[in-house]
């Protein structure tokens, strides 16, 4: 059975380290206390009765089983979509990047979440609640999701990584990887994984899906249903061309109420700042918040300045009336794509949402948030923490262990508890002898100094000057013997090289550097299925699970 421990490891995010710790401090900024138990039922009693602007539930259905019959999702997902045809259905959605390979691990933790989070939902109201994992196919930065990271046997981050098919900024779901860029991909892949009986499988099911794949969000969707779809994960692409003509009337929406949505915005970004916190977002005055795609590039659309009705992008190269955003709404949808401000307000109107799951920067930009929900004729969703996870193997329990580290020690001073053992090691005690030979030389060379210079007060500068130097070279020596004593612990050294890199890989948490796919080859999957299956509290608490 997998241990795992639970520890408070403090957020970068202000507002997410009081939302999970000290929820009273920013309870302004949501519609429902995540740690309440009432504010579930609360919650899907909204839904069922004050939920008046949203998108049809057959049509969603229809949408979310084509692309998940097209990614081989499993029959328990394909059975999961069914079921949101019911009134009676409700969600847990979160969402990410479509990652190389799946990118960070944090994704695959993010899914564990949902899957987590709709189960006890599900228990807890006595009805269904799918979870639903919305991947963010609309973005356009490929940068962020070209690349994945592992650890490789010579204590390297290596970094696999897929070039821009055209430098176009258009979304990664119409980007079409070249089948040589695939097969280099997946060539550095194979090399970065070290011979386990899980390998060939790993490796042949990965080809397969490659195989059957033009784009980082095909390979990114059928990983995802590979490992998840039997859990009920359905899976969504915001850049379908079906959702997008769902969601239609979201879009004709916002931009008719662009103006007091962006109203909106602005007092959720002065409440945050009220309560003593940075907003997380830049806003511009003008910014409409929303995409258009023209010429195939995502073009993020701004109000013209001293022109009512009219939108430009930010140089002002491209204009475009309201009227004709308003009838490409009727006539060419998918040209249409929402930003990090206006997402929330889709997903909210594309399904029935109980609960978004989202990480600790996702949660300090929905504080924003609220005043434009409300704006919208909605309420927020429950925000649910995404679980966080670090993985500590073997070979890492074991080091840790054989030079006294405790979690905290590696996490927070590591380099400082090294840096102690070396001291520990040093019997020729270098360090205070080469103090003792600084301050004896200073307390020689320093009075004779002083009486040269009552002599000529240019030679008592030349003193100084020399003096400096000699402690200069006496440093040097120090350093030179401080090295020569780390090469004879270097097998050691290597060991804290080891631990600092499996935990904070590159200064950062393993889960937002290492993919999840060197784990599982590894160690199999029965440490992820324990993820999802066993005993563990959607508590805010990192935690650490001992493989």
């Amino acid at each position: 059975m997998l241990k795992v421990e639970s520890i408070h490891w403090k957020s970068s995010q202000p507002i997410t380290e009081d939302y999970v710790h000290d929820y009273g401090k920013v309870s302004a900024l949501f519609d429902y206390n995540p740690w309440t138990g009432s504010s579930w039922a609360e919650r899907a009693d909204w839904l069922d009765n004050g939920r008046a602007f949203a998108a049809d539930r057959n049509r969603i259905a229809d949408v979310l089983s084509v692309f998940n019959r097209r990614l081989n999702n499993a029959p328990e997902a394909l059975d999961a979509i069914e079921m949101l045809r019911s009134n009676d259905a409700l969600c847990i959605v979160g969402g990410q990047q479509a990652g190389l390979f799946t990118g960070q691990a944090l994704v695959i933790y993010k899914a564990v979440t949902i899957i987590r989070a709709a189960r006890e939902a599900s228990q807890r109201l006595g009805r269904p609640v799918i979870p639903v994992f919305w991947i963010a196919g609309e973005d356009h930065d490929f940068d962020e999701v070209n690349h994945m990271y592992s650890l490789s046997q010579d204590l390297q981050v290596n970094k696999i990584k897929i070039d821009h098919p055209s430098g176009k900024r258009s979304s990664v779901s119409r980007l079409e990887i070249a089948a040589e860029q695939w097969e280099e991909a997946l060539r550095q892949l194979d090399s970065s994984l070290i011979p386990t009986e899980f390998k060939d499988g790993w490796m042949d099911a990965v080809r397969a899906i490659v195989a059957s794949s033009s784009t980082l969000v095909d390979v990114f969707g059928q990983l995802l249903a590979k490992l998840f779809g039997s859990y009920g994960l359905v899976l969504l692409d915001s850049d379908d061309p079906a959702l997008r003509r769902a969601e239609a009337p979201m879009f004709r929406s916002i931009l008719e109420n662009n103006a007091p949505l962006g109203e909106a915005y602005r007092q959720g970004k002065e409440q945050v700042r009220a309560l003593g916190y940075e907003a997380q977002v830049e806003m511009n005055e003008r910014g409409a918040n929303l995409f258009i795609f023209d010429q195939d590039e995502r073009v993020l659309l701004y109000a013209a300045e001293g022109k009512d009705g009219c939108f430009t992008d930010r140089k002002a190269e491209r204009s475009y009336s309201l009227g004709q955003l308003l009838d490409w709404t009727e006539t060419s949808p998918e040209r249409f794509s929402n930003n990090v401000l206006t997402r929330p307000l889709m997903q909210d109107y594309v399904l029935p949402v109980l609960g978004t799951v989202l990480g600790p920067g996702e949660i300090a930009y929905w504080a924003l948030t609220k005043q434009a929900f409300h704006q919208a004729g909605m309420k927020m969703p429950i925000v649910v923490p995404r679980m966080e996870f670090t993985l500590l193997e073997g070979i890492v329990q074991k080091n840790m262990q054989k030079y006294g580290l405790t979690l905290e020690d590696v996490l927070y001073r590591l380099e400082e508890k090294q840096q102690q053992w070396l001291r520990e090691q040093d019997q020729l005690k270098l360090e205070e002898r080469f103090e003792q030979v600084r301050t004896q030389f200073k307390s020689s060379y320093g009075p004779l100094v002083e009486l040269i210079a009552g002599v000529n007060g240019g030679l008592g500068k030349l003193g100084e000057t020399n003096m400096n130097k000699i402690i200069e070279q006496i440093d040097f020596l120090e350093h030179k013997a401080a090295d020569a004593v780390k090469s004879q612990h270097e097998a050691s050294l290597r060991q804290y090289q080891r631990i600092a890199l499996s935990v904070l890989p590159l200064g950062k948490p393993q889960e937002r550097v290492y993919n999840i796919i060197a784990y599982l080859n590894k160690y199999g999957s029965d440490w992820l299925r324990e993820l999802i299956e066993g005993e563990l509290e959607l508590d805010g608490l990192h935690k650490v699970c001992y493989l």
